[in-house]
C-alpha cells in the first residue's frame, strides 16, 4: 500500500493530538478543574489514528470509557471535548456526558460508553441500518481486552458474522481489564482466534504501528464495504496510564512496562518520518506549538464557558 508523506504527517499529527490531549486532562484533573473520573488513552494512539484514517467522514464508530482518542482521530473538536469535560453547556453532550459519554452524531461517532462491551451492539445496530439503507458506510467498534469477554460482544459478533453485516470488531488489546492483566482473564494470548467461532478472519496488529494498522483497517474496511462480512482486528497494545487518573498501578509488572514504553508509537514514528526525511525538526516543532494553541484555546473556551441550568436536568435525558 503506497501512503504519502502528507498522509503520514496526518497520522503524526492525530497521534501527537490525541496525547497532548490526554497529557493536559490529566494536568486539568489533577488541578481539580474536571470532575469525576477520566481514562486516558496515552499509549495507544497509534490504534485510533490507524482505523480513523482508512475510514470515510460518512462511516460510523463506537467507542469506549477510554475513548478521547477515538473522537479526535474522527475529527472531533477539542473545545467542544473539554467543554464537556468541564461538564458546560458548550460541550457536546451540553455538559451531561462527561469523559464517558462523548458523542458527535454528525461525525459518524455514536458515542463513548460506560459500560463495558455495550459498544458492540450499537455498532452492529449501525452495520445492519446501512446494510438495510443500501449505503456504502462502515461501522467500526472499538473494545478492549476486557470487553471481549462479554457476553455483548460475541452476541453483536455472531450476528454480524451471520447477516454479513459491514463492520469491523477493532479491539485494542491494552493488557489490561481494569486492574487484571490479560494472561490472568484469559487462556488465549490473541482474542484474534476467537473470529474462527464466527468464521470471519481473525488478523493480529502491531498496535503501536500506526501504519501497520492503517494497512489492516484499510483492509478489513475494504472487505466490509464489498458486502463480505466483519473483521475482528487485535490491537496489540499497552496501557501506559493507570485504569483511571489516581490509580497507584500496583499490580503491574515494571518490566513489562518498560518495554512496552520503549515501543511508544509516536517516539517511533517520529523517528521513522525524519529518517524518511518527510518529517525536519522545524516542521515538528509547528506541528506541536500550534496544538498547544488549539488546546489553550479549548482550556479556555471551556473555563469561560456555563454550567447547564438546574432547570435543564431532565431535557435531553428523558423522551416521551
Amino acid at each position: 500500500m503506497t501512503v504519502s508523506n502528507e498522509q503520514m504527517i496526518g497520522f503524526y499529527s492525530t497521534m501527537l493530538k490525541i496525547r497532548m490531549f490526554e497529557e493536559r486532562v490529566s494536568e486539568l484533573f489533577a488541578g481539580g478543574r474536571i470532575p469525576g473520573f477520566v481514562h486516558l488513552y496515552v499509549g495507544e494512539e497509534a490504534v485510533a489514528a490507524g482505523v480513523c484514517a482508512a475510514l470515510k467522514p460518512e462511516d460510523y464508530i463506537t467507542s469506549t470509557h477510554r475513548g478521547h482518542g477515538h473522537l479526535i482521530a474522527k475529527g472531533g473538536d477539542v473545545k467542544l471535548m473539554m467543554a464537556e469535560l468541564f461538564g458546560k453547556t458548550t460541550g457536546y453532550c451540553k455538559g451531561k456526558g462527561g469523559s464517558m459519554h462523548i458523542a458527535d452524531i454528525e461525525l459518524g461517532m455514536l458515542g463513548a460508553n460506560g459500560i463495558v462491551g455495550a459498544g458492540l451492539p450499537i455498532a452492529t445496530g449501525a452495520a445492519l441500518a446501512v446494510q438495510y439503507q443500501g449505503k456504502d458506510s462502515v461501522s467500526i467498534c472499538f473494545f478492549g481486552d476486557g470487553a471481549s469477554n462479554q457476553g455483548t460482544t460475541h452476541e453483536a459478533m455472531n450476528l454480524a458474522a451471520c447477516w454479513k453485516l459491514p463492520i469491523v470488531f477493532v479491539v485494542e488489546n491494552n493488557r489490561f481489564g481494569e486492574f487484571t492483566h490479560q494472561s490472568r482473564h484469559q487462556t488465549i494470548e490473541d482474542i484474534a482466534d476467537r473470529a474462527a467461532g464466527y468464521d470471519i478472519p481473525g488478523v493480529v496488529v502491531d498496535g503501536n504501528d500506526v501504519m501497520a494498522v492503517y494497512e489492516a483497517a484499510s483492509e478489513a474496511v475494504s472487505r466490509a464495504r464489498q458486502g463480505l462480512g466483519p473483521t475482528l482486528l487485535e490491537c496489540k497494545t499497552y496501557r501506559v496510564r493507570g485504569h483511571f487518573e489516581g490509580d497507584a498501578m500496583a499490580y503491574r509488572d515494571l518490566e513489562e512496562a518498560r518495554e512496552w514504553m520503549a515501543k511508544d508509537p509516536i517516539d517511533r514514528f517520529q523517528k521513522k518520518l525524519m529518517e524518511k526525511g518527510a518529517l525536519t525538526e522545524e516542521q515538528q516543532a509547528e506541528i506541536e506549538s500550534a496544538m498547544q494553541k488549539e488546546l489553550d484555546d479549548a482550556v479556555r473556551f471551556a473555563d469561560e464557558s456555563p454550567f447547564p441550568d438546574p432547570a435543564e436536568l431532565t431535557t435531553d435525558v428523558y423522551t416521551g
